[in-house]
């Protein structure tokens, strides 16, 4: 399996040569700054590729294009944002970057409730919270129709979590959940979150899940022409949040994606800690449903909280996600490929990692410090290594 590093360009605080010194060989990195919709030129592409072939290193995986809200909306630069969508497929493709990750969260992309959540051992996680994002959507956003998704019990633990909050922390919730994508300079403000929210009312979740199937029945046949692997980023948290659908969450819905486009550009990126945070999710049966469309992995372990509707990002080897077992299926499936000439290596990432050591008091993006993602990408390569070696 190929070991790779997400990475967000040049202005990264944790740089390439980092990266090469955790021992990855492969970075996984996007344009960040060139808005959904539009083209990305292969001069750019070609520039990127440079900086990180100079650096002994090779682009592995772009994570990612970003599908604009039109194509997700089908909205009214549906056809022309489809278009540029396929542009920089073939773009991509001849430069030789033919791994794309993609996902179709709207507004949104993965959502915690805190950012810098300390851990028994002074280490700094990020943490999901559901009386925290309850608070938020019922009495911040005030979204019209929220307390229809809330129940009684919930509204009033809510309620209940926002009188503990101090001014400094209510800020901070603010802040955590309009921050926008990561790798990015935007941050959303409160109407735009609510606006954005609203165009998704007549949608709905079928209504979502359509627009997933025109748009891969649009772009894979074209991404399979290139040679191009797509591969759907599964929901983070895997949950409707602020009356948003979400429709990558569950073996059903990986299913139903896969069911759209039969073409093998058509593929997942299979992370174990979106999946893992919830509990109805057999994640070793899922691998082995799926793993032949499997075109990329995320490995890392999210833990849920007993007692309480909330998740923290847990080391690598600790959460509840058995690591151990994926990978012993990812390798199998790598194996069967090899066999069969079909694409035999399988990038993965250690994906997040938690504050440590050097990394505390560092700026850098959240969920990527350094010295965090060094320990989980050791701590994977132990696993690799023992598995390959015994299975």
């Amino acid at each position: 399996m190929e070991q790779t590093w997400r990475w967000f360009g040049p202005r990264d605080t944790v740089s390439l040569s980092d990266a090469r010194q955790a021992g990855a060989t492969g970075i996984v990195t996007a344009l960040h700054y060139i808005p959904p919709g539009e083209v990305w030129p292969i001069d750019t592409i070609l520039e990127r590729q440079r900086t990180i072939n100079s650096a002994g290193l090779t682009w592995s995986v772009v994570e990612s294009v970003n599908v604009s809200e039109d194509i997700k909306q089908r909205g009214k630069n549906w056809q022309q944002h489809i278009d540029n969508y396929i542009a920089t497929l073939r773009n991509l493709a001849s430069c030789g970057i033919r791994t794309v990750c993609y996902n179709f969260m709207p507004v949104l992309d993965w959502l915690r409730t805190d950012l810098e959540w300390e851990l028994p051992d002074g280490s700094i996680s990020m943490r999901f919270e559901a009386d925290a994002i309850a608070a938020f959507d019922l009495f911040i956003l005030r979204r019209p129709g929220a307390e229809n998704d809330w129940s009684d019990a919930q509204q009033r633990s809510a309620h209940t979590r926002l009188q503990q909050m101090s001014e400094a922390e209510h800020e901070r919730l603010i802040r955590t959940v309009v921050a926008g994508l990561p790798g990015t300079t935007e941050i959303y403000t409160l109407d735009y979150v609510r606006n954005a929210i609203a165009s998704y009312a007549d949608i709905g979740r079928e209504g979502l899940r359509a627009n997933l199937g025109e748009f891969l029945h649009a772009v894979c046949p074209a991404a399979e022409e290139f040679g191009v692997r797509l591969c759907i980023h599964p929901d983070d948290p895997p949950r409707s949040l602020l009356g948003l659908p979400r429709i990558a969450s569950t073996m059903e819905d990986l299913q139903f994606l896969l069911d759209q486009a039969p073409e093998a550009a058509n593929g997942i990126t299979f992370c174990s800690g979106s999946l893992g945070a919830r509990p109805d999710n057999d994640l070793v049966a899922m691998i082995r449903q799926v793993a032949k469309r499997i075109r990329f992995v995320h490995l890392r372990s999210t833990k849920r909280e007993p007692g309480n509707d909330a998740f923290y990002e847990a080391p690598h080897l600790a959460g509840d996600v058995d690591i151990v077992a994926l990978m012993k299926e990812l390798v199998r499936e790598e194996r069967r490929r090899a066999a069969s000439g079909d694409d035999a290596q399988i990038p993965f990432r250690c994906d997040h990692g938690n504050k440590i050591l050097t990394d505390i008091g560092s700026p850098s993006v959240p969920g990527y410090p350094a010295v965090g993602r060094l320990r989980g990408l050791a701590e994977l390569r132990g696993v690799l290594t023992a598995v390959e070696a015994l299975t």
